[in-house]
Order: C-alpha cells, then structure tokens, then sequence
C-alpha cells in the first residue's frame, strides 16, 4: 500500500481525530457534572436527562479515566472533572459499612447497592488515571479497590473474577462473566503503568490466558460471554440486552484484539500467543460480525456466527477501528489499514451526528438511530478512545503513551 494512503500517517486525518475528540470534550465537559456529585447523563442535545438521576459505578469511572486523558493533552477544566469524579467514587460510591463500591448511586439513597467486578474494574480504572496526572486521592483509591478485588472477587483458582454481590457481600447468583473480566484487564494494565506493581500484570495475563488463549482459541474464535461458576460455558445464559446479551459480541472480539496486543507489549513481548490471538480474533469479527451488505458490526451472533442482535452499537465500531490501528502498527499488513479506513468511513457516515457530533448509540438493522437500549447519549468512553488512539504510539495505555508523545 503506497504509503499516502496511512491515513494515521496523514496530517489531516490526524487533525481529524483531534477535531473529533474535542467534540467529545465539548459534548460532555460542562454539562455532565452533577452538583450534586457524580455525572449526569446527557441526552441527545448535550443536556441533562430529566428525572431522578442515578449514577452508575462504570460512568463515573469512565469519566475520570477521559477527563484525565483530557488533563494530560492540556485541555482546560479537565483536571476539575478528575476532581469531581474521583471525590464522588470515595464519598458517594464507596461503602464505608462493607467496603466496596456500589452500582448505582442517587441524591439521596443507593438504588442499586449490589457490588459488581464490572464496576470496579472502572474504579481501579479511574484510580490508575488519575494517579498519572498527580491526584492526590489516587493512591488511596488504588489501595482500597485492589484489595476489594483481590479479597472479594479475584478467583485464584480459576485465576479469573467472580461477578457479583449484594451490599453486604453475600453472593446474589452463580454467573460469571468474560465481560467484567477483560474491563478488569484493561485497567490492571493500567495499573501496573501507574504503580510499577507486577501483580497487576501478572493478573491480567492469567486472564488473557484463560479466557482467550485457553477457551476462546477451542471455540472456533467466537468468544464465550457467559460462564458457570466453575467456569465452564454457559451458552444458553440470556440476560440484560445491554451487558449480558445471549449469544456472542463482536465489539468484545474487537476489544480483545486490542488488550492482548497492549498486553504483548506489556509484557515485554514475550507471548506470541497473544499475536497470534488477536490477529484470529480480529479476523473472526470481520467474517461474522460485519455486515457485508450494509456495513457496522452486528451487536451479537449466533454460535455458527449467524447475526443475532442486527442492531448496530456505536462501541463495537469504536472498538474495531482501535484494534485495526493496533494491528496496523504492531503486525504490519495492508489489510489492517483497509479495515481501519473501512470503519471510519462506515462511523461517520452513519454513527456521527452532524450538528452536535456526538454519536449515535444504536442503528436498526436499517442503520436508522433507535432508543432502544440507551436513552440520551451513553458516556464518552469508547468514542473518546477511538479517536485518540490512532494518534499514539500502540504499546501502553492512553494514560501512558500520551505523555511520553507530548514532551
């Protein structure tokens, strides 16, 4: 491929994804505070839903992981938000009782006390984040979720997480699941990056291992979402559409590819499994996952790959354009530039909403936008990234390669 054509290589395409991720700076930064602690979420028009607003444990993390990405690019007001965010976690989300963090959170009472590895996985997220731009509430947080993690839900034996508990710990059902696992691997990455601790490292490999190099790699590349407790597969498990839909979902695949190649990276390049893994990941998800007629990839699919859920979520696009541009640079093929352009074209002709730019979270099969799943617009997170990581180096975190980039 004649190298022109590198769109990351482009200097306009690169002050592209910069005008994108303003936009989702601009979308989410001055309205989404809640004065009252927390986030608010945002509706089509960038202002708060009404009603009662409730905080998700996952929301408020992402927002400090974003807003400290936003600190470390220079963006003004950033650093407040980290502030805000990180306050809420310790003083609104923790359970000063039982220790953990809570689900959801309102101005008044706990809605949803249940303690979810999902959830925290964000916390030790925000915690890693916020310690890089220098927040002194960091390495409080850092210590106090990981030891909720490692004395509440880290399955040694399995070498995995459980997923979920009431407020006083005692256990609310048996399933366990890849998604809060491979969140978790993401922000022990993280962590590891921020604290130089090698037992963070040395679980996100254990989970990498078993979930895709142990189960995912014998299950024809179609990764298993939901899990007995001995975690043996679960397949005919159906539960929430939006975190536990039955089936199978590209948009992790794609999540994967990415995780495992930073996680190579980490790890000093010494697991050429992971390589190997993330490249037969990548592929299964185009094959099954994209639409070859219309384009997007399909919420979730069948196990003989057959769509399930045809809708189109803006995440599982965000996460396929960040693995493509991990592929791109770190195992060099035409095919994965192709792809990644091939995505971007696809994302903003259908998923970028021209007057306030922020995205669209859901398409029919018809690619029309639906309220469907989501109400307003879902967080900054996944679109943030996506337009972020194709303009720093592919071997660590955001948190971590942007500083190193900058000066």
């Amino acid at each position: 491929m004649p190298t022109h054509t590198l769109w990351r290589s482009s200097e306009f395409h690169r002050r592209w994804l910069f005008t994108q991720a303003e936009h989702q700076f601009d979308f989410f930064q001055f309205t989404a505070p809640n004065p009252k602690g927390g986030f608010n979420d945002l509706d089509e028009h960038g202002q708060p839903l009404p009603g009662p607003s409730v905080r998700a444990l996952h929301s408020t993390g992402r927002m400090v992981h974003c807003f400290a990405i936003g600190q470390l690019l220079g963006r003004p007001g950033a650093a407040n938000l980290v502030d805000h965010g990180m306050n809420y976690l310790w003083n609104g989300h923790r359970d000063t009782k039982n220790g953990g963090y809570f689900w959801g959170v309102g101005d008044a009472d706990v809605p949803d006390s249940s303690k979810q590895a999902y959830g925290h996985a964000f916390v030790l997220l925000a915690g890693s984040s916020a310690k890089i731009v220098g927040h002194p509430q960091a390495d409080r947080l850092i210590a106090d979720v990981t030891e909720v993690l490692l004395t509440q839900f880290w399955e040694k034996q399995h070498g995995l997480t459980s997923e979920e508990y009431a407020a006083d710990w005692s256990k609310i059902t048996d399933y366990r699941g890849q998604n809060s696992n491979m969140h978790l691997t993401e922000a022990l990455m993280a962590a590891f990056e921020a604290t130089h601790e090698h037992i963070y490292l040395d679980m996100a490999i254990s989970i990498a291992e078993a979930l895709i190099h142990r189960i995912t790699a014998h299950n024809g590349w179609r990764l298993p979402e939901h899990f007995h407790s001995d975690w043996t597969m679960n397949n005919e498990y159906i539960g929430s559409q939006v975190f536990r839909p039955s089936g199978s979902t590209p948009g992790h695949w794609l999540e994967w590819t990415r995780l495992l190649l930073q996680l190579w990276c980490l790890s000093g390049k010494t697991h050429g499994w992971m390589v190997d893994c993330a490249k037969a990941l990548f592929h299964q998800a185009t094959i099954d996952g994209w639409d070859k007629e219309k384009g997007g990839f399909y919420y979730t699919v069948n196990w003989d790959g057959t769509p399930l859920i045809a809708d189109r979520l803006w995440w599982p696009a965000c996460e396929g354009i960040g693995a493509a541009a991990f592929l791109a640079e770190l195992a060099p093929d035409p095919h994965y530039e192709l792809w990644y352009q091939k995505i971007w074209n696809w994302t903003n002709s259908h998923l970028i909403e021209q007057t306030h730019k922020s995205w669209h979270p859901q398409l029919d099969s018809q690619l029309q936008p639906i309220h469907k799943f989501f109400t307003g617009r879902p967080d900054i997170y996944h679109a943030l990234q996506a337009c972020l990581i194709p303009l720093f180096p592919t071997t660590g975190s955001l948190t971590q390669v942007i500083p190193a980039a900058i000066t």
